[in-house]
């Protein structure tokens, strides 16, 4: 008892020692309780509406850029397929550069081997009928000499008949030996 009645005078000593006054601490913890409901009733109820409000922009904001980073992944694939096809154009229209460059080559030297083959044609003819052109001038020069020779042999001036007689004969002895 003496411990129960001592238990009951050790409240009642911290109160007197700290110098606390009841019906002011009830006061204060009403004007706390009132003031703590005033704060959560009009200031704290918009600042958790304000957090959630940015949790929830964040959030959007973090979804926002998972689909930019997908789309920046698409549109980077997107962007190297269509290199690759331009490169792939481009390779093509070289091919085909190329090859229409060789064909135009081989054209162009088709071309001059027929016009260096034709320019020999005519050279051969050319050739061939300044031969001809010799041959008969020769033929007439030597059917002359035998009409002058065979008149000197003759010391006779031989008529127009004998001569182109002469003349034929020199040219058949001549084409024959050709």
């Amino acid at each position: 008892m003496i411990i129960l009645a001592s238990l009951t005078d050790i409240p009642a000593g911290i109160i007197e020692k700290f110098g606390v006054d009841l019906p002011l601490l009830i006061a204060q913890a009403i004007n706390f309780l009132l003031v703590a409901f005033l704060i959560w009733k009009f200031a704290f109820k918009k600042i958790l509406s304000t957090i959630k409000e940015r949790e929830k922009k964040i959030a959007d904001s973090l979804k926002n850029a998972d689909r930019i980073k997908l789309e920046l992944d698409e549109t980077e694939k997107k962007q190297r397929e269509t290199l690759e096809q331009a490169s792939i154009k481009a390779k093509n229209t070289v091919t085909v550069a190329q090859e229409q460059a060789k064909s135009y080559i081989e054209a162009q030297k088709e071309e001059a081997r027929k016009q260096s083959e034709d320019i020999i044609n005519k050279a051969l003819s050319s050739m061939e009928l300044e031969r001809q052109r010799v041959l008969k001038d020769a033929k007439d020069e030597i059917a002359s000499l035998v009409v002058l020779a065979t008149s000197k042999v003759l010391e006779r001036e031989l008529e127009e008949e004998e001569k182109s007689r002469f003349t034929e004969t020199a040219v058949k002895e001549i084409n024959l030996l050709s």
